[in-house]
């Protein structure tokens, strides 16, 4: 009697977290958070240790090429996963709008670019619409409402996503802004090269965000959280500030964004 052929197992998919240099520096929670996320769904995660900056800073100012030295470093870095993940959409955006275009002489490192471009994802994107994942297993008490930062939104699409799985965290409420599209004032090296105007643009921001009555403020983009919670704080706000993937991954108890440490 012959046995039924088996059915293969599909291979969890290799994923390489870029973790960007302000979650390592400023946050790695917001790492640690993606990490568990990507597993959750049935990720196999490495972290290259060969990666460095995207190049963002020094592509905004125009020194292309500092950013190409850059790019093919990363490019090297993450070579042959599956898909290549950042828990952030101006990380994500450059590595999948705007690494090919500094190429353009060299077609065997275009090509490679175009092939990290198509692999590239933004964090919440990938488990929403590559993944399907549809709810995650998370707890959180209190009111929330989140800001759609302008590279995720823009340039990924990133809108929805966030909020459908938000909404399968048990005790969260969700309160929208007014003008939840609305930048910031962040914008990278926008904030340095104009202080006063960003400074407005957050003053702005701030408002809408407490006149939601929510006691906490989530977003995608680390750049963005940190402008917005030095405003928050130097107002004497009494909002708590996270990166949305923290709250997914069920880690939303340790201190918010601004708060010291607790030993």
């Amino acid at each position: 009697m012959s046995s039924s052929p088996a059915i293969p197992v599909p291979r969890p998919r290799r994923v390489a977290l870029f973790v960007t240099c302000l979650v390592d520096m400023f946050r790695p929670s917001v790492g640690f958070a993606a990490v568990k996320l990507l597993e959750e769904a049935g990720c196999s995660v490495d972290v290259p240790r060969l990666q460095t900056c995207c190049g963002q800073p020094a592509y905004n100012t125009g020194d292309r090429a500092t950013t190409r030295a850059i790019a093919t470093q990363v490019i090297d870095a993450f070579e042959g996963y599956d898909a290549v993940v950042a828990p952030s959409g101006s990380c994500g955006g450059m590595l999948s709008h705007h690494y090919p275009g500094l190429f353009d002489d060299d077609p065997t490192m275009k090509a490679r670019a175009e092939n990290l471009a198509g692999r590239s994802h933004e964090l919440i994107s990938f488990l929403a619409d590559v993944l399907g994942v549809e709810k995650v297993a998370a707890h959180y008490s209190g009111a929330v409402t989140y800001h759609d930062s302008c590279s995720g939104l823009r340039e990924l699409g990133v809108k929805e996503q966030p909020r459908n799985l938000l909404g399968s965290v048990k005790g969260l409420e969700l309160r929208e802004m007014k003008t939840p599209e609305v930048c910031c004032g962040f914008g990278g090296t926008f904030c340095v090269k104009y202080p006063e105007i960003s400074n407005a643009m957050v003053g702005e921001k701030s408002a809408d965000i407490a006149a939601t009555g929510a006691d906490t403020l989530l977003a995608g983009d680390l750049g963005c959280l940190m402008n917005m919670a030095g405003k928050l704080q130097r107002e004497g706000s009494a909002i708590r500030v996270r990166h949305v993937a923290e709250v997914l991954a069920g880690m939303g108890d340790l201190p918010a964004i601004g708060e010291p440490e607790r030993s």
